[in-house]
């Protein structure tokens, strides 16, 4: 009897954080080592850990950098997924479908052929194009070895002063944690307010908040570099009006795609400079190539735009859908509504939806609506302030955006409006929801159907 094997394929997969890895784990629970070979190449030291969570590990909030950790390396292994550690990837050949990577340590460079790719690259942090920032002492913060690179340069810096470049997420959440810390913190901001993911007049109520917390809030600065001193050590951040002192300085900017190996082997990129995939996450054009986190651009629900977001919660998501789809099955990922929360000190900073200025861009016309209420019944114990602010279309009164800034209770309320957004609810239907009410959680009505009621009757007025 004349009986043939089929060939394993070799599942390649670039990057060994959160979309990389659950896409390596899903396909592996659907098929087995006899069928797919699964080989994972991490240039850094770590896998599968939250990079949400380094700033509470730099602050002191998580005093074990391994609970960051959802998944170890040797956990993997023992999965049958061959991951190799501090092994960068450093060229795609799409032609001969093999990729070259090379040992960080020694160097030694060799070439691993694939049947399918999957590439979970990453984002790295903006770093201005500027004298001294490159220099020591000065940080971006993305990966756990930045992280652990940062806490080293605490444990040694003699001087207590630290300069944030860039107020959005990490840029508010590092200030913080350098409080925390005991250190005596200055945020340069570009922006007329921090949190640019707000809109300006919600962006203020987290100025006063930083400001209370005694961080040193510069907005409307231009920074043009960082000065060192003779050690070749950074002693200041520059700007075009004038310098402020820093014995550290971190970068919170931003991050962009990590595209550069997808660039240079000729892959689709969009204009947010983030890989192009279709709903199954693959790269458009390419039937054996996937990617996932934040080196894509994803579709907006709202806007019907791509946009990019880097989010562990999108990222694993995107996993789940390449490792589906590489391993036999078939799944898909609709899109965003762009759902972010956050805090300073005990203020809870959340959004979802769009921005006035991204209505404008898109080119929709919108009313808009800010309310003040309380996380609780008013007469409940403490019951906190909180502020609403909600986008709805003109004549349709579709919802657009919500943003939400308040003490204990305000954050996860912005779930409410991403499940209506996801929903293509109007402000009217939402009044309408059938939500949890008891005085210890909840005013009779809550406050995002409260700005609901008044964005409807705003529109049903100008209609």
């Amino acid at each position: 009897m004349n009986m043939s094997r089929t060939r394993r394929e070799r599942l390649v997969v670039i990057g060994g954080d959160a979309a990389g890895m659950s896409a390596a784990s899903q396909a592996r629970r659907l098929k087995g080592p006899d069928e797919l070979e699964i080989v994972a190449f991490e240039r850094g030291h770590f896998t599968s850990y939250s990079a949400c969570g380094i700033p509470y590990w730099v602050g002191g909030d998580v005093t074990d950098r391994d609970r960051l950790i959802a998944r170890t390396p040797e956990e993997h292994r023992a999965r049958d997924i061959d991951l190799r550690l501090r092994t960068e990837v450093t060229d795609i050949d799409l032609g001969g479908q093999r990729v070259r990577v090379r040992d960080v340590d020694s160097g030694a460079e060799s070439w691993t052929s694939y049947d399918k790719l999957v590439i979970a690259t990453g984002a790295r942090p903006i770093r201005p194009d500027m004298p001294g920032m490159d220099a020591p002492g000065v940080h971006g913060v993305q990966t756990l070895d930045d992280g652990q690179a940062l806490l080293d340069t605490l444990a040694r810096t003699r001087g207590r002063r630290a300069v944030v470049v860039g107020a959005g997420y990490i840029g508010v959440e590092m200030a913080e944690a350098l409080i925390n810390r005991g250190y005596e913190v200055t945020v340069v901001n570009r922006g007329s307010e921090p949190m640019s993911t707000l809109d300006p007049d919600m962006g203020r109520l987290v100025h006063k908040a930083m400001e209370g917390l005694g961080i040193t809030m510069v907005n409307d600065a231009e920074v043009t570099g960082t000065l060192t001193g003779d050690d070749g050590q950074v002693r200041a951040v520059a700007t075009q009006d004038r310098d402020f002192p820093a014995d550290l300085v971190v970068l919170g900017i931003g991050v962009r795609p990590e595209t550069t190996l997808a660039k240079a082997a000729g892959l689709p990129l969009g204009t947010h400079g983030g890989l192009l995939t279709d709903r199954s996450m693959r790269v458009r054009g390419h039937e054996d190539i996937w990617a996932g986190g934040d080196c894509v651009e994803v579709l907006d629900l709202v806007s019907g735009q791509e946009r990019h977001i880097a989010l562990g919660t999108h990222a694993n998501k995107h996993g789940q859908v390449i490792g589906t789809n590489a391993g036999g099955g078939y799944a898909t990922f609709p899109g965003v509504v762009g759902t972010a929360v956050s805090k300073v000190c005990d203020l809870e900073i959340a959004r979802t939806g769009l921005r006035e200025k991204d209505a404008h861009r898109v080119g929709l016309r919108f009313e808009a609506v800010t309310i003040e209420s309380t996380s609780r019944a008013g007469y409940y114990p403490d019951a906190s302030p909180m502020t609403v602010k909600m986008l709805a279309e003109l004549r349709t009164g579709r919802l657009l955006g919500v943003q939400i800034v308040g003490r204990e209770g305000a954050g996860k309320r912005v779930d409410i409006a991403a499940v209506a957004l996801t929903a293509g609810m109007t402000a009217e239907q939402m009044t309408t929801l059938d939500l949890g009410y008891a005085p210890p959680f909840s005013p009779v009505w809550d406050p995002v159907l409260v700005a609901a009621r008044k964005a409807a009757a705003k529109v049903r007025s100008s209609s």
